[in-house]
């Protein structure tokens, strides 16, 4: 595939990301409180697909073990807010072997790919590392997230799912820097400015005002 298409997947993916924060982020501004609109799990399942075959086409096992560990959580997001039902049988199940058939085809053509993944002549092993870690951290925001939301029974971006955000958000950006990848570089850009402002919004609202 070539190399522009590569980078159009990559794109459309951190577009849908993008979006789902500004959309989280001017809700958020209108009702001066932090909301999750049901949107915001959609587009980040969808969002979550398209990278991690980026991450796949561009032999990056730190992008696909990020998207990895946070895909079941977007489903379950979705699920607790009523909507996971509403989307057609067939994509439903789709949604759920997909893992399962990434992992056959990488069985199946383990010489070619896994060589691939774990030994890019782009990506140095101490950046390897530094990469896989930023996506881990970056991730353990919705794990946080994921334990918060289901003790309150809904779906909640607590304080520390942003603060979790803004740190993973700045070492996948140095990842981004050293790799030279524009994809993760836009992206996570945007997001660092959304985290804070989020993480602003909520520190505000614990204020008391003054009468």
């Amino acid at each position: 595939m070539s190399h522009w298409l590569i980078y159009v997947i990559g794109f459309i993916a951190q577009g849908l990301f993008s979006s789902r924060l500004i959309l989280q982020w001017l809700l958020s501004e209108k009702h001066k409180k932090v909301l999750t609109p049901h949107l915001f799990w959609q587009l980040s399942l969808l969002a979550s697909f398209l990278l991690f075959v980026y991450g796949y086409l561009r032999h990056d096992f730190a992008i696909m073990l990020g998207q990895t560990l946070t895909y079941f959580i977007y489903i379950r997001n979705i699920q607790i807010q009523g909507d996971w039902k509403k989307i057609p049988r067939w994509f439903r199940l789709f949604l759920w072997i997909f893992p399962v058939l990434i992992i056959i085809f990488y069985y199946n053509n383990q010489r070619q790919d896994i060589h691939l993944l774990f030994n890019n002549d782009n990506i140095s092993t101490w950046l390897l590392i530094m990469g896989s870690l930023a996506q881990v951290i970056f991730t353990l925001r919705f794990f946080y997230q994921w334990i918060y939301s289901e003790r309150k029974k809904e779906s909640v971006l607590p304080l520390g799912f942003w603060v979790l955000s803004l740190i993973g958000a700045a070492l996948i950006l140095t990842y981004a820097i050293f790799r030279k990848d524009p994809v993760l570089g836009v992206g996570h850009l945007m997001g660092s400015v959304i985290y804070f402002r989020n993480i602003y919004i909520i520190k505000q609202k614990e204020i008391p005002q003054k009468v």
